[in-house]
């Protein structure tokens, strides 16, 4: 009986954790450069000091969706897309090397360029650093920063950087709690002159809204079958109990 009990509470527990991942897949769907998460659900023996007599469901992400999400064109300069494999490189909150698809910019006072979650870009010399003022900004397709300084004339572009853009996939790289991707152990990503830069254009979130609405019904039916299971167990235990007292 505990046996039926522990596998319909450890199922329960996890299909809540795949719907709170649908959940928020669903949750970023209007987010730019997100990238959905897969949910994957396995049996696996609980070892102790006996024998693993016990078995139970373990919910996990075996990986990220790093299919392409649609392109749009904004028509601001700060805005970039980029290409399948091609991710761009930013620090994370310990000071790091994180790569995202988050192309939307900003510039602040000092003139660092940042993403719109406030994530430092990289380029090729470290972090980008524009001279601030400037009247135009522009981003070639190999990921160049053109600039053209406030009072400049107006046919004039000075090069200052060029964004540190990597070529990777799902088999080199891994999702971070804070959204960011990062290189697997012993895995190595680097720059690569098959990426490109789309100055202009943002990519939109590859979720599918209604493919993540059938799963999370479905991890909901799920949930409502472990506790069904839970309650079939009480019952037929509380029927054992009216024999032993019959005998």
């Amino acid at each position: 009986m505990d046996k039926m009990v522990y596998i319909a509470a450890s199922g329960a527990k996890q299909s809540m954790q795949g719907l709170a991942l649908k959940a928020n897949n669903l949750a970023n769907a209007n987010t730019t450069g997100f990238k959905s998460d897969f949910a994957q659900a396995r049996s696996m023996q609980a070892f102790g000091e006996g024998l693993p007599t016990r078995v139970f469901a373990m919910q996990e992400r075996p990986g990220s969706n790093m299919t392409s999400g649609g392109v749009v064109e904004t028509g601001r300069s700060l805005d970039i897309a980029m290409s399948d494999n091609a991710w761009l490189s930013v620090q994370d909150a310990s000071g790091n090397e994180a790569y995202t698809k988050v192309g939307s910019l900003n510039i602040t006072a000092e003139g660092m360029l940042t993403t719109s979650d406030g994530r430092q870009v990289i380029g090729e010399g470290g972090p980008v650093i524009l001279p601030v003022p400037i009247e135009k900004i522009e981003f070639s397709k190999d990921g160049t920063i053109q600039v053209r300084p406030q009072g400049a004339p107006a046919n004039f572009l000075e090069e200052v950087d060029r964004l540190k853009v990597v070529d990777a996939n799902n088999a080199t790289l891994e999702k971070g709690s804070d959204g960011l991707f990062r290189a697997k152990p012993g895995e190595i990503v680097e720059t690569s002159a098959n990426v490109q830069v789309l100055g202009g254009t943002l990519e939109k979130s590859n979720v599918n809204p209604v493919h993540e609405m059938v799963d999370m019904i479905s991890h909901q039916r799920q949930f409502e079958l472990q506790v069904k299971l839970m309650k079939t167990a009480e019952e037929i235990d509380e029927r054992q109990e009216q024999l032993m007292r019959i005998v």
